[in-house]
């Protein structure tokens, strides 16, 4: 399993980077568009459609990385009463919820992703219309691989190799 757990953390980092370059390039258009308006009273056509449907995009892809580097919200709460052994199947069972709750995401997604290829979908008027479809199939996408990371965790917790699930503060 830690060929495949390297595999998965190598992909979460470079969808973290691709994240990360898309968010620059982002930034250098809406400067663009600022400059544009402000200066020349033309902005740059579809910034906006651009930049909606690239956030959701931005966000699901560094989801994984986010989750694998334990940056996810997480209520530690009743950690410093709970004994280690307790604690640690507190996080195990909220892994595995998160794995059921990612997938019930994808799930939820699939059919509409399909269709949105199918019917060939855009989002927009006028100066720009932008494609759903690659947008639904991220998300659906990563949805999945946030699935896979958190049984990942849930598996590493179980074996006692997840520092988070082992930190019980005592």
């Amino acid at each position: 399993m830690s060929a495949f757990d390297r595999f998965v953390g190598a992909l979460a980092r470079g969808l973290h980077m691709l994240a990360a370059a898309w968010l620059f390039v982002l930034a250098l258009l809406i400067l663009a568009d600022v400059l544009g308006r402000g200066l020349f009273d033309q902005p740059v056509p579809g910034t906006a459609e651009v930049v909606a449907n690239s956030l959701v995009a931005i966000a699901f892809l560094q989801l994984s990385h986010a989750i694998r580097m334990h940056g996810m919200l997480r209520a530690e709460l009743l950690q410093p009463y709970l004994p280690k052994a307790l604690w640690r199947w507190f996080i195990v069972v909220g892994y595995i919820v998160a794995v059921g709750f990612f997938l019930a995401i994808a799930y939820a997604s699939w059919e509409p992703m399909l269709s949105a290829w199918e019917i060939g979908e855009w989002q927009g008027e006028g100066a720009l219309r932008v494609p759903t479809y690659p947008l639904r199939s991220v998300v659906v996408a990563m949805c999945v691989l946030a699935a896979i990371c958190y049984a990942l965790l849930a598996i590493k917790a179980v074996r006692g190799e997840d520092a988070a699930a082992g930190a019980a503060a005592h």
